[in-house]
Parts: C-alpha cells; sequence; structure tokens
C-alpha cells in the first residue's frame, strides 16, 4: 500500500521540476525516502518536532510560509484531524495539490472544503486540486 501511496505521488509529480513538502512527516519516513531518490524533486520535510537535521521545524498551525513557496504538492501521513483544516488552508494559500492519507477508517475534518476520495491501487487517500 504504502509503494502505491508513494508512486501516485510520483505520477503527480511527472518527469519536470517540481517541488513537494511532506507535513509532519514524524518518524515514518518510508514515502518521503522514495521521493528523495528522485533527483527531478526537491523535498521539503516539516514536522513541529524534527527528528533530525533533514525535517525543518515548523508548525501548521501557523506556518511560515517562506518554506512553502512554490510547493507543487503538499501531503501528509495520519496528519491528526484536528491539523487538517490547517492542511487544506495552506495548500490554498500557497496554490499547492494537497493530499492526505488519513488514518483507516478516520472521516476528514476540512470544514467545507470537500476533498475528493482517490483510489490508486491498494491505496486510499484524499486530493484537493
Amino acid at each position: 500500500m504504502w509503494n502505491d501511496f508513494g508512486e501516485y505521488i510520483l505520477s503527480e509529480a511527472g518527469t519536470g521540476r517540481v517541488k513537494i513538502a511532506e507535513v509532519g512527516v514524524g518518524k515514518f519516513d518510508k514515502i518521503a525516502n522514495m521521493l528523495s531518490e528522485w533527483e527531478n524533486i526537491t523535498l521539503i520535510k516539516t514536522d513541529i518536532v524534527p527528528k533530525d537535521t533533514t525535517v525543518i521545524k515548523d508548525d501548521i498551525t501557523n506556518p511560515d510560509l517562506d518554506i512553502y513557496r512554490d510547493v507543487d504538492i503538499i501531503y501528509s501521513i495520519r496528519p491528526p484531524s484536528e491539523l487538517q483544516p490547517y492542511l487544506v488552508k495552506l495548500a490554498l494559500e500557497v496554490d499547492s495539490q494537497l493530499i492526505i492519507k488519513p488514518l483507516t477508517n478516520e472521516d476528514l475534518n476540512t470544514g467545507r472544503v470537500k476533498m475528493k476520495l482517490k483510489n490508486f491501487k491498494k491505496a486510499s487517500f484524499y486530493t484537493l486540486r
């Protein structure tokens, strides 16, 4: 399932230069590692508590918009429901595609903004563009 999720992001990225941000990377970096192997992708990883020096400290409830300038795709894996509206707000502010992979069977908390459920192979997630 995780390979399928990563493959979907890669398909959205295409072959040209693309900037992708993972918000709330935590300790699970399988997708980030997959994306970082591609030369056309500039990857930014953020979290309120960075696990190492490859992760930029940022609070999604009050994001530093300079970090996300020119980001084409923002994705988040299992973000807490209380943070999901902030992800939507950020994506809209920086005009970026948003992909949220919630916990299994979790409803989204995106307020009035409706995200589209996407099934790609064995992965299910929501997209906004």
